[in-house]
């Protein structure tokens, strides 16, 4: 089980479009960040990666077999989202006996720590338990699980900065204990970029970039000053886009940096996973992921 493949992987909802010829590899040991705007696809790709939906069309494989009819593969699986399915009355240290039982890898042990850690009371009801606190529970299952591919769909849903701090810094020192796939997709782009080794962008359905994150911080720059020189600069460069104030412009370019003859009046930069993802990504978002 050394990687998860998506082949040629469409997905519709009735009329609507979700994914479209989505190609992607997951490879065992690496943390992968799964960016992308409200209806993007992102939770739909992880569904179909996790097995809850059937793509339209395309393959999900690991290591040449279909997943969806490779049984002994599914347990290697762990997947965090919304909904969630868990009885709201049962206590946090019931649900984890519970779930110990249907995967025998479950380590009881560290998630009792981890909730612990994280200051929750395992003798409370999941009811009883606010967003956030919600939120954590599901990351300590992932996290306990065994799985050899973690899937995390929002897995900062409700938490504070310190909780999220805390979190990222659990989920490095696990990876590093014992290197697993966790396939991470959240709105706070910049604070995953921390932790992420491998960035995959979505846009209305299509993977944009896919590669790694050095690479991809690597692959443009920003220029700005007063407007003239900044469009004489940019002329003939692939340009994602620029922001304006007054007479000053900054603009975002893919490519490596040229030397010309304009560059005493302006000022370079480099991009930021945040900046290359909303220049990417700017058409307005819809509703649903």
């Amino acid at each position: 089980m050394k990687k998860i493949t998506l082949s040629g992987i469409s997905k519709s909802f009735g009329g609507s479009r979700a994914l479209e010829n989505v190609d992607l590899t997951f490879e065992s040991g690496k943390i992968y960040g799964l960016l992308g705007r409200n209806g993007a696809g992102k939770t739909t790709l992880l569904k179909i990666l996790y097995g809850i939906l059937y793509p339209s069309s395309g393959r999900v494989l690991s290591d040449d077999k279909e997943i969806r009819i490779n049984d002994n593969f599914l347990g290697n699986l762990f997947y965090v989202g919304e909904p969630d399915y868990f009885p709201v009355e049962t206590s946090l240290r019931k649900l984890f006996s519970e779930t110990k039982y249907f995967r025998p890898e479950f380590d009881t042990e560290y998630a009792l720590s981890l909730t612990s850690l994280f200051g929750l009371d395992s003798s409370k009801s999941l009811r009883s338990l606010s967003t956030g606190q919600r939120t954590l529970f599901k990351d300590i299952l992932a996290l306990s699980s065994g799985a050899s591919f973690i899937f995390l769909d929002e897995p900062i849903l409700g938490l504070d900065a310190n909780r999220r701090d805390i979190l990222y810094r659990t989920i490095l020192g696990k990876y590093n204990e014992s290197p697993f796939t966790i396939v991470i997709s959240t709105h706070l782009i910049e604070e995953i970029s921390s932790i992420v080794e491998h960035v995959i962008i979505l846009h209305e359905g299509r993977v944009v970039r896919d590669e790694p994150l050095d690479s991809l911080l690597a692959s443009g720059y920003s220029v700005s000053g007063k407007k003239d020189a900044v469009r004489k600069y940019i002329s003939g460069k692939s340009v994602m886009g620029i922001d304006a104030l007054g007479g000053f412009e900054c603009a975002y370019i893919l490519g490596a940096r040229q030397e010309n003859g304009h560059q005493d009046e302006l000022e370079f930069g480099r991009l930021s996973l945040q900046k290359i993802f909303v220049q990417m990504t700017g058409s307005k978002g819809g509703d649903d992921k």
